[in-house]
C-alpha cells in the first residue's frame, strides 16, 4: 500500500464553480481572500473557504489555459506584412 493520493479519490468538480466565467471566478476569489484576511471567521469556516478558493483558482487557471490554447501568433514575411498564423507557443 502507497500513501500517493488515487486520482479516483479525487472529488469531482463542483458544477457551481464550473459554470462561472473567468471574471466571476476571480470576483469570488478576492472575496474569498477579503474573508480569510480579516480574520473574522471560524477555523472550519477558514478551511472551507481555502478548499474552495483552490478549487475556484483550479478553475480559473484551466479557463486561462482554454484561452491561450486558442490564442494565434501572427507571423510576419520578409517584407513585415502578415505570412499567416501559428497556434500559440508554437515558431
Amino acid at each position: 500500500m502507497t500513501d500517493t493520493p488515487d486520482a479516483a479519490a479525487a472529488p469531482a468538480p463542483d458544477p457551481a464553480i464550473t459554470a462561472l466565467s473567468f471574471e466571476a471566478a476571480m470576483d469570488e476569489l478576492e472575496t474569498i481572500v477579503r474573508r480569510l484576511e480579516s480574520g473574522d471567521v471560524s477555523l472550519e469556516e477558514s478551511v472551507a473557504l481555502y478548499e474552495r478558493g483552490h478549487a475556484v483558482r483550479s478553475h480559473c487557471e484551466a479557463r486561462l489555459a482554454a484561452a491561450q490554447a486558442r490564442i494565434e501568433q501572427v507571423s510576419l514575411g520578409a517584407d513585415g506584412r502578415p505570412a499567416g498564423t501559428t497556434p500559440f507557443g508554437e515558431s
